[in-house]
């Protein structure tokens, strides 16, 4: 069976380390030589006019030959049920980056607005993906609703499933990959423990097993996206053990 494809996150170096090492395009060299297939980039580590230097960045994502996905801190639907007016926006941002998909969350989800939403998807080739986030409106309930909804439309969009996330929404993730897997074309690698009344990301090897059973209950072929810490005096080895882990797995 063909490997999976292994993904780092920007954001797993930390917003602060991103911003001190020059920014995302920096980070580039760094996850090539741990021996990554791809990055997602994420907006929100973008500062200033950095969004003009899209195409420049997706360049330097040719060059050092990683595939990229694009990550939006912004949800599908908005607080009303409305679709995001900025979708289109995003999907050609993603586009100049050269980005095989977009991730946003879902957002409050009401109505599908089939005919709406397959316009804006129909402008791009793009791949929109739906995460499920650390907000009540991504429960197992309303993401279960949601693609039922846009697999009967035959709408062309995925789910990007966050391993760690349904600890915040107080679910139980076996049971949510059980139902939810024949979507995913994208995951998130997450562990997490107990932080005060809240919880906080971990790296894997401070963490038990279960993020193993859970990958396994996921589609094999998908891309597994590395977003947890990646934190040490040598980032080129820390990131390289867990793309071979995460490889092996």
């Amino acid at each position: 069976m063909k490997k999976p494809e292994i993904i780092v996150v920007t954001a797993a170096y930390g917003a602060q380390q991103v911003a001190e090492m020059g920014g995302q395009a920096a980070l580039l060299p760094l996850i090539k030589a741990a021996g990554a297939d791809g990055v997602e980039i994420r907006r929100e580590l973008f500062s200033g006019n950095a969004l003009s230097f899209l195409p420049a960045l997706g360049h330097s994502l040719r060059q050092h030959q990683l595939t990229a996905s694009y990550s939006v801190p912004e949800s599908l639907w908005l607080d009303d049920g409305a679709l995001n007016p900025r979708l289109a926006q995003y999907l050609q941002e993603a586009e100049q980056l050269g980005a095989q998909r977009l991730k946003l969350a879902l957002g409050h989800y009401v109505d599908l607005h089939a005919r709406q939403l397959a316009d804006v998807l129909a402008t791009s080739s793009v791949t929109l993906v739906i995460e499920n986030d650390q907000t009540p409106d991504c429960r197992l309930a309303p993401m279960l609703r949601f693609f039922h909804h846009a697999c009967d439309a035959a709408l062309p969009l995925d789910m990007t499933f966050d391993m760690g996330n349904w600890l915040w929404t107080g679910e139980d993730a076996l049971q949510a990959a059980a139902q939810l897997s024949r979507y995913v074309s994208y995951i998130h690698v997450k562990a997490a423990v107990p932080h005060g009344d809240s919880f906080r990301a971990i790296a894997l090897d401070e963490a038990g097993d279960s993020w193993r059973t859970l990958l396994h209950a996921l589609p094999a072929d998908a891309p597994r996206g590395i977003e947890f810490p990646l934190q040490g005096d040598d980032l080129v080895a820390v990131t390289r053990h867990y793309v071979d882990l995460l490889r092996a797995v």
